[in-house]
């Protein structure tokens, strides 16, 4: 049960109904994270172009890479709302289930990747020791990969914007359900 007033998809009129069916329209259906800001109806455009531009604009890190660090994120913060989301979205995109249980199951075993491997350690240390990256260049890991300057920016993209959403989640108080997770478009 969220924390604050919502305005849900049968109650909503004006331009949050537009946008609401428009996110249906896309996406296959409306987000608990969405009505969330349903109190201001700007902020989920803002926030969706955001997501999109992060997890779905042309980029060196696949679909899968990118579902799989918001994994990674979201474990490190104890949020099971977008752990789950992501989850379901990583499995769509990565068939092999020792590297989705991997992910989620930290500490990581060998069946990702170096590349995989480097990703979610450089999400999880950014997520729970964001300070020690000032002084660190924890980057290089994510050099000797493969990954260039621009992935290295895309990986900080994928990261910052799953500690941003988790962050509303968890305080606001979104709960995760099963069928939340379901009947999404990839």
């Amino acid at each position: 049960m969220a924390r604050i007033k919502t305005i849900s998809h049968a109650d909503a009129s004006g331009r949050l109904l537009e946008i609401y069916d428009e996110l249906v329209r896309k996406r296959g259906k409306l987000a608990e994270i969405h009505q969330i800001q349903s109190l201001r109806p700007e902020s989920i455009v803002k926030h969706m172009e955001l997501y999109m531009e992060i997890m779905f604009s042309k980029s060196e890190l696949s679909r899968s890479e990118r579902e799989m660090m918001a994994v990674a994120v979201s474990v490190a913060n104890g949020c099971a709302y977008c752990r789950e989301h992501h989850l379901q979205a990583y499995r769509f995109y990565e068939k092999d289930n020792s590297k989705v249980f991997s992910v989620i199951n930290w500490p990581l075993n060998n069946v990702l990747s170096d590349r995989e491997a480097s990703l979610c350690h450089f999400a999880r240390s950014l997520t729970l020791d964001p300070q020690s990256h000032e002084s660190n260049d924890y980057t290089a890991a994510l050099k000797t990969v493969g990954l260039s300057d621009a992935g290295i920016l895309d990986a900080v993209l994928v990261i910052a914007y799953f500690n941003f959403v988790n962050r509303i989640v968890l305080s606001l108080g979104l709960e995760f359900t099963p069928e939340e997770a379901t009947g999404y478009k990839y």
